[in-house]
């Protein structure tokens, strides 16, 4: 007699297409800031403010969706993160003014944090069916649906097809999606039913473990905050690209995150995290030194594609070692808890960058990743030098079984 619920594979697929929808909206959100700022008359300071909100909301919905989660289940609340996107895309996209403007993407923040949360959280508990390392590859979706979502932007420009009418039709395509792909993720039955134990946090070496993946995650986010926020007005504003040539380079950058994330699950199973953390983070620190140095639009996409090959590989390897340390309901609170990494990040690569592009032009706040990255390259050693082949893993059994 089959199985009542969604086994690892779609569940997989359908996690995938979450991540691939917050990708998609985020992207398309991150790239119509040159023209929200031009169509709200916005200054500089102003989206930095809104960028910080987002971010710090973002933290809080993390805290909500880690209640949501533990009390209902982690598909549950990813659902209703999807539901809070589509809705404040909405309103965002007819937002009369400033101020309605900013409460609409003050509550996005919110759905942003619940989102990734619980993404993170179905990709480990799928990942833990699986037996083996694929976080990766929900990375890969994520990747996928920015660039879709920063190549929907430059066609709507180069169509001449409002930011309004772009944004409600973005956000129709996350409800429609959405609605498809939720019944199949992990259910409580699957996912949180497993025991709930956890390390001490009196466990140094747990303690030791978990802050420095977190550390890890900031760190990765501010950078790819910083090139989602900033890459397209550093084109437009001080490269003097056209609209939607700017929007492009977020392409550039996602569209290189995608080749690593896909070749990096089979990159870490064969020679470990350690290995791979330090690598990524080489290439990324070369990447943006060629865009901190660019004297035209082509060399900063050449730039951004380098530093894409490598930065994005490593915050899933921050999210899979972490998982290590719970079971359970447990890990949806680890994982929450951990995301909040990710909003600290944001804070530094929205907020910090952006004063620093606000101040002195986007060129000397790209310098500010540029040290994050060689930063990551230290932190590579907090990581297990392991392969996979070396140390098999399989699939607990109180978890979900992995179909034949």
């Amino acid at each position: 007699m089959g199985s009542p619920f969604p086994v690892p594979s779609a569940a997989r697929r359908a996690n995938s297409t979450a991540f691939a929808l917050q990708g998609f909206f985020f992207a398309v959100v991150l790239t119509q800031l040159p023209q929200l700022k031009d169509h709200y008359g916005m200054t500089d300071s102003l989206i930095v403010g809104a960028v910080v909100l987002v971010s710090v909301l973002a933290g809080v919905g993390s805290l909500l969706a880690e209640r949501l989660a533990t009390r209902l289940s982690s598909r549950v609340a990813l659902r209703i993160g999807l539901g809070l996107i589509t809705i404040t895309g909405a309103i965002t996209a007819f937002a009369p003014n400033i101020p309605v403007l900013l409460a609409a993407l003050a509550c996005y923040g919110v759905a942003v944090g619940i989102v990734d949360a619980t993404t993170n959280m179905q990709a480990v508990f799928i990942q833990h069916g699986y037996g083996r390392f694929i976080l990766s590859s929900f990375y890969a979706a994520w990747s996928s649906g920015s660039i879709l979502g920063a190549l929907y932007v430059s066609g709507c420009e180069a169509l001449g097809v409002a930011s309004r009418e772009s944004l409600l039709g973005a956000a129709t395509l996350v409800l429609i999606l959405g609605l498809v792909a939720g019944p199949r993720l992990l259910g409580r039955d699957e996912a949180e039913s497993g025991a709930t134990e956890q390390h001490s946090p009196t466990d140094s070496i747990a303690l030791r473990g978990y802050l420095g993946f977190g550390v890890t995650i900031a760190l990765v986010f501010a950078i790819d905050l910083s090139v989602g926020n900033w890459s397209g007005l550093y084109l437009r504003e001080d490269l003097l690209a056209g609209s939607a040539t700017a929007a492009l380079a977020l392409a550039a950058y996602q569209g290189a995150s995608l080749l690593a994330r896909l070749s990096g699950d089979w990159w870490v199973r064969r020679f470990g995290p350690r290995r791979v953390v330090w690598v990524a983070a080489a290439v990324g620190a070369v990447g943006l030194a060629v865009v901190v140095g660019a004297a035209d639009p082509v060399m900063a996409f050449l730039g951004f594609l380098i530093a894409g090959l490598g930065m994005p590989v490593i915050a899933p390897l921050g999210f899979s070692e972490a998982g290590r340390l719970a079971h359970g309901s447990a890990l949806d609170a680890l994982i929450a808890r951990l995301n909040l990494f990710n909003y600290a990040g944001t804070l530094f690569g929205g907020g910090v960058v952006g004063g620093i592009a606000a101040g002195f032009g986007h060129r000397a706040g790209f310098v500010i990743p540029l040290v994050f990255a060689v930063a990551l390259i230290v932190l590579a050693r907090i990581f297990p030098p392991r392969a996979e082949a070396d140390n098999p893993r399989t699939a607990d059994p109180g978890r979900a079984v992995l179909d034949k």
